[in-house]
């Protein structure tokens, strides 16, 4: 073999041997840490993970702290869930906080987890503290308003005003997909109206608050959430207004105005038939003046015709004459009239 094929074949075989020795001495430290904690992991595990983006070292940490907690993880799973977009260290101090716990919870549900609360501020952590140590709710949210307490009116007409303290606890089971705590605030608030709503008096809710908590337990109302109620206790009640005696008064205030609309609309319909009848009247004596105004005429025409004489014109006109007389003398003096007054 000539020297020169001799050299380049050293050559070629030096450069492999330093990629190689570079190689190990890469993934040597993450590798050796595997092999110690009893968690081995091969070089070309480890390669094919520098290759595909993944961080091996935090893979393998990751990996050997669940294994040292008891809980056997594998590298492929691990790896796929942080490709997912999750966070592995979380996850397994999720696992390891609910097997401690003694709480049911496998690595792909506690994977599902992490994905769902993503984004949302919240880590699958605080989900699994939350099942382990439960945590209290305030009904209604402070930051909600109307004085931090929820109003309901009994069926005397008060008025209560609530304020709530709802333990709760997370259902790792209906994590996914449950409701959040905002629907469990707003049963629980539906609950206590309803309770308030339907006792006989304000009194008997103070003398017995427990009966609200018993009645909105007995609902239900953590179906279909990612929570579990433990307990739900009224933490202050105070006594509001008389909503039926402020409701009686503003509907007997509208009824009255509706009898005085009514009765305007009825005084102006008799002073439209009072103007009515005034303006029968006006046509009724136009017509009498009307045909008085024809008497001169009827006379001149029987004049004319022959059937009226003098004679009988001036016994007419004495008859009037006569008539005017008596009217003046039936009609009684001023003097008489201011006697009367």
């Amino acid at each position: 073999m000539p020297p020169a094929v001799e050299l380049f074949l050293i050559a070629v075989a030096l450069i492999i041997a330093l990629v190689v020795l570079l190689i190990v001495g890469k993934f040597f430290n993450v590798w050796l840490r595997a092999r110690i904690a009893n968690c081995p992991v091969s070089i070309a595990t480890l390669i094919a993970m520098w290759l595909r983006g993944v961080p091996n070292a935090l893979v393998v940490d990751t990996r050997i702290t669940a294994a040292k907690a008891g809980i056997p993880i594998e590298t492929d799973s691990l790896e796929a869930h942080y490709l997912a977009g999750g966070d592995i260290t979380q996850v397994v101090l999720a696992l390891i906080a609910a097997d401690k716990a003694g709480i049911p919870l496998i690595f792909d549900r506690a994977c599902a987890i992490d994905l769902a609360v993503k984004g949302t501020g919240k880590t699958v952590i605080e989900a699994v503290r939350t099942s382990i140590n439960p945590k209290v709710i305030d009904c209604p949210h402070p930051e909600m308003g109307r004085g931090g307490k929820i109003d309901a009116v009994a069926k005397d007409g008060i008025s209560l005003r609530v304020r709530a303290r709802v333990t709760v606890r997370t259902n790792l089971e209906r994590f996914i997909g449950g409701a959040t705590e905002e629907t469990v605030v707003a049963r629980v608030g539906e609950g206590i109206v309803t309770c308030i709503g339907s006792a006989n008096s304000y009194k008997d809710v103070l003398e017995n608050p427990d009966s609200i908590s018993k009645l909105v337990l007995s609902k239900g109302v953590d179906a279909g959430t990612a929570f579990e109620i433990l307990s739900i206790d009224i933490a202050d009640v105070d006594v509001g207004d008389n909503v039926g005696a402020k409701l009686q008064s503003e509907q007997a205030e509208t009824d009255k105005k509706i009898a005085q609309a009514n009765a305007e609309v009825r005084r102006a319909a008799a002073v439209a038939l009072e103007q009515e009848m005034a303006a029968r009247t006006q046509e009724m004596r136009a017509r009498v003046v009307e045909a008085e105004a024809e008497v001169p005429l009827a006379i001149a025409q029987a004049f004319r015709n022959g059937q009226l004489g003098i004679m009988d014109y001036a016994k007419y006109n004495n008859i009037l004459a006569d008539t005017d007389m008596r009217k003046q003398i039936g009609a009684p003096s001023d003097s008489e009239g201011s006697t009367k007054q």
